[in-house]
């Protein structure tokens, strides 16, 4: 008899276990689409969390350093996970995801009439611009900046420009040896622009400009922006957010612009900028370097506006370390992490070959 109770409050232990590390998983709390996304199992929404366990165990085994992982599927989340000292309330640096949000408020100001893709980039700095204008700069345009195909054989930086202090100085002046929107370079200073004429027609920062348009509908909090000298957000990098406002603006840009039944921005927007606008390479690479097959790059797949093209019929924002948000339309899905990995093609290719056939 004693023997016959012992193992079944064994078993009960065991199975509470493998709940309690489930829940690590997927927590099953519904809460305010408001403030925080809708949580369910992954078997709900199809997907098999099979899959989901040998990812976490694959990236373990090459020793890839993530720190977190949320994966929705049909708008709710079906799988978060933190690891080591991180949490889902801790911030996590973005780096160059903070160009997707910056390309998010020129789309807000061009809904508000404020500016064109098409406006001409020295129009907004008169004061500002070299004593003499070279063809290729008087062409520049919003386009080439958010398509990182300005024209500038080597991106501008930013470190270059401390000695004078004015960053919008500095990329003016820098040089413009190609035709824009034939040549493309990645290039953070662009993505700085961005954020330079957004302030400038807004009489905003980018993260106040932002806070009541997007930030707040969505329910993210606590937002960080560097700045340079001059008071104007980064742009290119510098944003800080936490895992599950990653999830929220993957879901937003997926649905197309739309949050809780209501429309914040014009469906139009998120079909030009998810699309493939030029050829690219990965950041700092030189075009007359690459060599690889492009089916086995995602970097080589195209750039967008401030967002990449990937494999699989995907986009994604990314930024360096391993910071991902991957929207994959063709399974009404999104997958984030953070992380902090030397090899990011190499995170991907865990990433497809685990995630992408869990969604069923």
């Amino acid at each position: 008899m004693k023997t016959k109770i012992i193992k079944k409050i064994g078993s009960r232990l065991l199975c509470i276990a493998l709940c309690m590390q489930f829940f690590c998983l997927v927590s099953y709390a519904q809460k305010d689409t408001a403030k925080g996304l809708l949580r369910t199992a992954p078997e709900t929404e199809n997907v098999d969390a099979d899959y989901i366990m040998q990812y976490m165990e694959a990236f373990k085994r090459e020793k890839q350093d993530i720190h977190s992982l949320m994966i929705l599927r049909h708008g709710k989340v079906v799988a978060e996970h933190w690891f080591g000292n991180n949490s889902a309330d801790k911030p996590h640096p973005l780096w160059s995801i903070s160009k997707t949000f910056t390309a998010t408020a020129i789309a807000f100001c061009m809904a508000e009439g404020k500016l064109k893709v098409t406006d001409k980039v020295i129009s907004f700095f008169p004061d500002k611009l070299p004593a003499e204008i070279n063809e290729n700069l008087k062409k520049m345009e919003i386009h080439h900046l958010l398509t990182m195909t300005t024209g500038n054989d080597v991106a501008p930086n930013h470190v270059r420009f401390i000695q004078d202090a004015d960053w919008v100085k500095g990329f003016l002046s820098a040089p413009v040896e190609h035709e824009p929107g034939t040549f493309f370079i990645y290039n953070s200073m662009a993505s700085y622009m961005l954020s330079s004429i957004v302030q400038k027609v807004t009489g905003e920062k980018i993260i106040d400009y932002l806070t009541p348009r997007l930030f707040n509908p969505l329910g993210i909090t606590n937002v960080t922006w560097e700045e340079s000298p001059q008071g104007i957000n980064a742009g290119g990098w510098g944003l800080s957010l936490v895992t599950e406002d990653l999830a929220k603006m993957g879901l937003f840009i997926l649905q197309k612009g739309v949050w809780n039944g209501k429309r914040l921005l014009p469906e139009e927007w998120f079909d030009m900028a998810t699309v493939r606008h030029t050829a690219s390479i990965p950041a700092g690479q030189r075009p007359e370097n690459i060599t690889p097959d492009t089916k086995e790059v995602d970097w080589l797949q195209g750039y967008c506006y401030q967002m990449w093209r990937g494999r699989h019929n995907t986009f994604r924002a990314d930024g360096t370390g391993g910071q991902y948000i991957i929207i994959i339309p063709d399974k009404d899905a999104v997958i984030v992490t953070t992380a902090f990995v030397q090899n990011m093609q190499a995170e991907l290719d865990l990433i497809w070959e685990y995630l992408l056939p869990a969604f069923k």
